[in-house]
This record gives structure tokens, sequence and C-alpha cells, in this order.
């Protein structure tokens, strides 16, 4: 199958997943406005910001991932049902950090901080094995040359792991802080480019290895 199909479907998921973000800024101000109701609402922004860049991101590093290739079989078919399963599950535990991040009960902000580590462990993990299969098997999707050197390895496991450090965080000591960490986490990625073909550079991901097409180096 062509590529485009692939990245057609995903994409549309993606702008699905990113677009029901907002859903969980509508209730607020509802009743009388004021600054101070705006000003109280700041965890809902949070939430909202870290899973927006990080669902962007996502979508940023996946799109030049299937760029790599010419075409995809079904077990790449069946890997990236996985992975957009993870990403379109995003704004749940985001509307339960924004809910419950600054809540009566702590233990609900860490609970909710933990869900949202563990549904972004799951799409890293995701990330990588779509990523291991196409580069075994770039000469049957088409791929002119794709690389994984060690650095990019240990880069993409410092995502990973920086994803289960603030899950750890969450569960023990603070949501506030593991909302910081992966914040942080996307953040990062918004400067670790991921090299896409004929040595363009698009912005990198929370979830992926470094990889070339074409000229090495």
């Amino acid at each position: 199958m062509d590529t485009r199909r692939a990245e057609s479907f995903s994409d549309g998921v993606f702008a699905v997943a990113i677009t029901v973000l907002v859903f969980n800024l509508l209730a607020i101000g509802h009743g009388p406005l004021s600054y101070r109701l705006l000003l109280d609402a700041w965890p809902q922004y949070a939430a909202y910001v870290v899973s927006f860049l990080t669902i962007g991101i996502m979508w940023l590093n996946h799109h030049t991932m299937l760029s790599l290739v010419s075409r995809v079989d079904r077990i790449t078919l069946v890997l990236n049902t996985f992975l957009l399963m993870g990403v379109v599950a995003v704004p749940f535990p985001t509307a339960l950090v924004a809910d419950h991040l600054t809540a009566d009960a702590p233990a609900g902000g860490r609970v909710a901080a933990v869900l949202y580590g563990l549904v972004l462990i799951a799409i890293s993990i995701a990330f990588s094995v779509m990523w291991m299969y196409l580069a075994a098997h770039q000469e049957s999707l088409g791929a002119t040359a794709i690389r994984a050197p060690r650095q990019a390895t240990l880069r993409f496991s410092a995502g990973l792991i920086g994803y289960v450090v603030g899950t750890l965080v969450a569960a023990f000591w603070s949501s506030g802080v593991a909302l910081a960490i992966y914040a942080l986490i996307a953040i990062y990625y918004l400067f670790e480019h991921l090299p896409g073909p004929q040595g363009a550079e698009p912005p990198g991901s929370a979830s992926q290895p470094d990889c070339s097409v074409g000229e090495p180096g």
C-alpha cells in the first residue's frame, strides 16, 4: 500500500485528538465571569499546552517517519493502529489532570498524572516498535536508507526514560512536578531534530530516535 493512504488516515486521527483537547477549556467561564476565575483555571491551560505540544511533535515525527518509506505493509498498518490508539487517548488523562491537579485530595492529582505518564509511555513504546520495524524492513518498504546510530537510540531512550521518571514522580511525590517533566520533554524534542528524506530536517518527536535517508553523515 502507498504510504499516502496511511498518512492521510493518521493525520485525521492526530487532528481529532489534538482538537478534542480544547473541549476541556469550554467549561471555563460558565456562570459569572471574572479575571480571578480565568486565573484559577491555570491547570486546564497547563494540561492543554503540554498535551497540544506533545501530540503536535508526535505528528511531526510520525509524518517524517512515514516519509522515509514509499510503501507500507500490513504489519506496519497494525503497528500504526496501536500507535494511533495511544494518541487518541491523550485527551482523557489530560482532562483528568486538569480537573484534579489542584483538587483538595492530592491523591486524585497523582493518579491522573500517573495515568497521563502511562499513556505517554505506551505511545513512546509504540513509536519505537514501529521505527525498528521500518528500519529492519527498509528494502521491502522502499526506503533508500535508514540508519539508527547508537547516539540516536540514546536520545530516544532519554525521552522514554523521562516519561518513566515523570510517572514515578507523580506516583510518589507531586503531580505538578510530573506535569512539568512531561512539558520539559516536549520542549526538548522541539529542538531535537529528526532528519527527513533528501537532507530535510523537520522537528523531532518526544518518542523517536534519529534516522536519515540519502547521504550518510
